[in-house]
This record gives structure tokens, C-alpha cells and sequence, in this order.
């Protein structure tokens, strides 16, 4: 028999006590009686808000998802409203995806606000979560709520919290909810609802969503331009499909195949191993309909639409996956060159992306005379930068992991009015002889060729919570001096906010929050990341690498070249 420590006991038994409903109860005598290794690993620890909320497995105990530790946030962060805004009353909105009991635990929320007198705002079904985004600062509410867990496994739900302004949780409010959370017991949960607080939204909020949407997405194509581009949609069972087929109707394209097996919305994924659009495989279905229909572009979303994978004709008439950061790019140059066009280029404007992102972006700022503003993982830190930063206008940004945003009508990544830019992209390079892949290609010519890898390890549990932390530990004290035969000439420690000169020595502080980040920079250019997730239990590899590309007809002999460089990094460092 597995012995369970008595702090983790002690857990355990709390939740034996008649505050907690009898199913619970039950729940958990059965576990201790038959799976002690998955009650501990329910109660060994809180579940932590991390880069994107709280988000975990769902089930009985502290570790997981259920209506305590939800009620638990929920209670707190009513608390918290009330302190910020007193003499008022509160608003929040809710919203959820698709994800087995989001619905249900999307009604607890919304009773424990209502039941501390906050008037709650609860869409009548699911939305995507840049719709939540936009529905906060449309209703004018102090705060929302999205119950989801983007592209993880069917077991996992989550729970993000966004504030006034539309965007998540961050300084200091993020960790003032945290330690008001933490004061909470969970005999303090007011589950009882006052219904009159409590009112159903939908298609009103949509329909201003989606006329949102055109009017941030759209870049010009002609109507036949858009009549000639052929597309297809998949939502990959997910909440997109409340949005984006209508979005794209609204703004004119009607040559539109969806992927009929995974437009249900659907919690089990039943058609893919994940449903998350970074994956080719989740796409698979899509690129066999696009290759039989001889469609220009594909476009999967995953089961929240805040990420997008998009697909385009190559060269060679092949359809290619791209990856976050060439997505994110070919956006960021097509919006420039709109407000370049619109003459609204002053001077004054920026974009925006993260510390393990292509650095390539920062040369296309450069070439349009914009800033460029880099901040840690998470669309949090970039909706952040629009509030801190009034006096400039924010132009768009994104992060590798396949997320952008378009313009500040919503404060996180929107899958919605980023599918339809990217259609804007492909209809007016297709209208002018050229193709999405063509106009990247152009970029790699006239900024450099900029190509990365991502690798990421799952460790789960306690055991892969303590390796994950270890690896952490021996990148930083016995850091790499060489890495693929190039010298490590600085390493920039985020969670200890230096960044080291390894040729002089000479220390400097890097002035933004903490973040448990290490990044190597080379002699020959290349940068490697490493970051463990702030949502799953993985620790990721981001390597950069990068050369001229003088012609066109050049690209796939260069590519070959830096694909082999970046696979070497990795091996050297031992991560494949």
C-alpha cells in the first residue's frame, strides 16, 4: 500500500467534512481505497494561476478542477471587487468553450458572483474566448471569466480571469487576487445564487463581435479577389464555429469549406490525438478536404479560438504548415503596409511579441520606423503594453505559439479577426499573381531568414514537476560556454532579471517581471530558450537561428541549412 504523507492527508481529510457534498466525499474514500497515487496527486498542492489562469485536470481535491476550487477563485476574487470598487456594483461576464462541465461550472461561477452581489452577465452557450475579451469592455463590467483549457487534453478545464480593460489578470491585481484566494476556506464559498443578478447574452454580443471583427481584420481585398480565394475551415469540435464561418460570410468570402466531422463543438476531440492547431496532425483533415476541393489556404482553430494554424500553397502548389512565427510575421507586414498605405504611420505606433518569439519581428519595426516591444510569454504582458502605453497606437502582435492580435478592440489572441487576415492576405497576394508563401518569402529576402524549432518534454506529475525544476537548476549553474561550436556570448535569466556579458563578464538588469526564462545567444546568431509552461507540465526548447537569403530560388537549399543547424543545437544540448 502507498503511504500518503500527512500533510497531503491532512488535505484529504479536510475535504471529508460535511462542507463538502457527498459525492465528493464518496468520491474520495474511493480513491484512497483504490488509486492512493491519484488521490495524492489530486491534493499534494493549490492549483496555481499561471501564464494563462488556472487551468487542470478535472476531479475531487485541491490539484484539480471541480466547483470548490473554482467557488474558492470565484469567492476571492468577488472579495477583491468589492475592495476595488466600493460603493458601486461590480459587474463580470462569463463565458465558456466546449470542454466536458464547462457549462455547469460556468453556472457555479456565476451563482457564487451573484450570491456576494455581483451582477453577472453569463453567455447562454458557448463563445470563443477573444469574444469574453471583447464583451468586458463592451458591457462595461470590472472583470470576466472564461471557463477553459484551450488546446489540452479532454481530462483538463480551466479558469481565466480578465479585468476592466479586457485583457488577463496582471501587476499588481494578479497577485492581490492571488492572496485574497488564499485567505478564502471553503466554508466561506457562497454557493447560493441571487438569479435577479444573473442575465443570458448571446446574439446581441455577437453580432457586435463579429462587425468588430470585419471592420479590425479586413485589408483590403476586392471583392473578386475574394470571390477567387478558395478556403477551409476547421474549429476542430471547438467554440469557433459560433464565429468564425460568419465572420468570414459577413466579410464578403463565400468560397468556405468546413470540415463537416469537427465542426460539432465536442469536449472528447473524437477526431484528433489533440486539438491544438500547432500539431500538423490536428490539421489532417483539413489539408485532405483542401487537397480534393484544390483550396488556397487552411485554416484550423483550437477548441477556445484564441490560436490559429494556418496552411498555404507553397511554391511547388504543396500545401505547407506554417508555424506561429511565420503566421505572426506575414500578419504584422501586411497591417504595416495597410497603415503605411493609409498614411498613419507618425511615429507613434508599435507591435509586440515575446522573449521567445522570432526576433525577426524587430527588424520588420525597424524597416516601418515602429517600436517594437518585447515582453514575457503570454498575451497578458501585450494587452498590458496598451494600457501602459497610451500615448502610442498599437498596431498588432503575436507570440509563436500560433496566437495574434489584431488592433485593441480585444485585449488577448483572437483566432476570429485573425483567420480572417489571413484570408485578407492570401486573396490580395493570389489577386496579384503572387501567394501567402511567395510574400513570405519576400520578407526572408529583404529582413534575413529567420528559422525556428520548438521542442517541448512532458513531465507530469510530482516526479515531473521536481525534473522540470532540476533542469532549471543546472541550466543556470552550470551553464552551456559553447553550444554547436559557437560561443555563448550572453545568457539573459529572467527570474533573476540579469542578463550576463559572457565575454566581459559585465552584468545588467532586464527590466521586466520575473519569469523562470533562460536564454542563450550565440556568437553565430542562434538563440536558445528555455522555458517550463505556465499551463501544462512540459519545460520547452525554442531555438532561433538565422542567414541571408539573397534570392527566391535560394529558399530551399537555405532552409535545408538552417533546419540542420537548429537540429544540431538541440542534439548538442542533448534535447533530441
Amino acid at each position: 500500500m502507498i503511504h500518503i504523507e500527512p500533510k497531503i492527508l491532512e488535505r484529504i481529510n479536510t475535504w471529508l467534512t460535511p462542507v463538502f457534498d457527498e459525492d465528493t466525499q464518496n468520491t474520495i474514500k474511493e480513491s484512497i481505497a483504490n488509486s492512493p497515487k491519484d488521490i495524492q496527486e489530486s491534493f499534494y498542492k493549490d492549483l496555481e494561476f499561471g501564464t494563462g489562469g488556472m487551468r487542470g485536470i478535472m476531479g475531487v481535491g485541491t490539484n484539480r478542477i471541480n466547483k470548490y476550487t473554482l467557488g474558492k477563485s470565484t469567492q476571492g476574487l468577488s472579495r477583491y471587487l468589492r475592495q476595488q470598487f466600493p460603493g458601486e456594483t461590480p459587474k463580470t461576464v462569463i463565458a465558456y468553450d466546449c470542454r466536458h462541465n464547462s457549462k455547469t461550472l460556468a453556472k457555479v461561477v456565476a451563482d457564487v458572483f451573484s450570491a456576494n452581489g455581483i451582477e453577472v452577465f453569463l453567455f447562454e452557450d458557448l463563445r470563443p474566448t477573444p469574444e469574453l475579451s471583447f464583451a468586458v469592455r463592451h458591457l462595461n463590467c470590472h472583470c470576466g471569466i472564461v471557463l477553459t483549457a484551450s488546446h489540452n487534453p479532454p481530462e483538463y478545464n480551466g479558469y481565466k480571469v480578465y479585468w476592466q480593460d479586457g485583457g488577463q489578470l496582471v501587476p499588481p491585481h494578479d497577485s492581490a487576487v492571488i492572496n485574497m484566494i488564499n485567505d478564502i476556506r471553503y466554508e466561506d464559498i457562497k454557493f447560493n445564487a441571487q438569479d435577479h443578478l444573473i442575465h443570458y447574452i448571446g446574439e446581441g454580443i455577437d453580432d457586435e463581435f463579429i462587425k468588430a471583427s470585419i471592420k479590425n481584420g479586413s485589408v483590403g481585398a476586392t471583392r473578386e479577389a475574394k470571390d477567387n480565394l478558395s478556403i477551409v475551415f476547421t474549429s476542430l469540435h471547438g467554440t469557433s464555429i459560433t464565429a468564425v464561418p460568419a465572420t468570414l460570410k459577413g466579410a464578403g468570402y463565400k468560397n468556405v469549406h468546413i470540415v463537416t466531422e469537427q465542426e460539432v463543438p465536442n469536449g472528447d476531440f473524437p477526431t484528433v490525438a489533440s486539438p491544438n492547431p500547432e500539431e500538423p496532425a490536428a490539421l489532417k483533415m483539413a489539408l485532405e478536404l483542401a487537397d480534393k476541393v484544390g483550396a488556397d489556404i487552411v485554416i484550423g482553430t483550437d477548441p477556445d479560438c484564441d490560436r490559429l494554424g494556418v496552411a498555404v500553397r507553397n511554391n511547388d502548389n504543396e500545401l505547407q504548415l506554417l508555424n506561429g512565427n511565420q503566421t505572426m510575421l506575414m500578419m504584422t507586414d501586411f497591417l504595416l503596409k495597410q497603415w503605411k498605405a493609409e498614411d498613419k504611420l507618425k511615429g507613434k505606433e508599435f507591435i509586440a511579441s515575446t522573449i521567445v518569439s522570432t526576433p525577426m519581428l524587430t527588424k520588420l519595426a525597424d524597416a516601418y520606423g515602429v517600436q517594437s516591444k518585447i515582453v514575457l510569454t503570454g498575451f497578458k504582458w501585450i494587452a498590458k503594453l496598451i494600457k501602459d502605453h497610451p500615448e502610442l497606437e498599437f498596431i498588432g502582435g503575436g507570440e509563436e505559439s500560433f496566437g495574434y492580435m489584431v488592433g485593441d478592440f480585444v485585449r488577448d489572441k483572437d483566432a476570429v479577426t485573425s483567420t480572417l487576415l489571413a484570408c485578407e492576405i492570401a486573396a490580395i497576394a493570389k489577386s496579384s499573381g503572387s501567394s501567402f508563401f511567395n510574400e513570405l518569402l519576400k520578407l526572408y529576402v529583404e529582413h534575413g531568414f529567420y528559422k525556428e524549432k520548438l521542442v517541448s518534454l512532458t513531465k507530469k506529475g510530482i516526479e515531473g514537476a521536481q525534473e522540470i525544476k532540476q533542469m532549471m537548476i543546472d541550466a543556470r549553474e552550470t551553464p552551456f560556454s559553447v553550444i554547436n561550436g559557437s560561443r555563448v556570448i550572453k545568457i539573459e535569466d529572467y527570474d533573476a532579471s540579469t542578463s550576463k556579458d559572457m565575454r566581459s563578464g559585465e552584468i545588467s538588469t532586464i527590466d521586466i517581471p520575473k519569469s523562470n526564462v533562460l536564454i542563450y545567444y550565440t556568437e553565430d546568431g542562434s538563440q536558445v530558450a528555455l522555458r517550463p509552461s505556465g499551463t501544462e507540465p512540459k519545460i520547452k526548447f525554442y531555438v532561433s537561428v538565422n542567414a541571408e537569403l539573397d534570392a527566391l530560388d535560394h529558399f530551399k537549399a537555405i532552409e535545408a541549412d538552417l533546419d540542420a543547424k537548429a537540429e544540431a543545437i538541440l542534439k548538442d544540448m542533448k534535447l533530441i
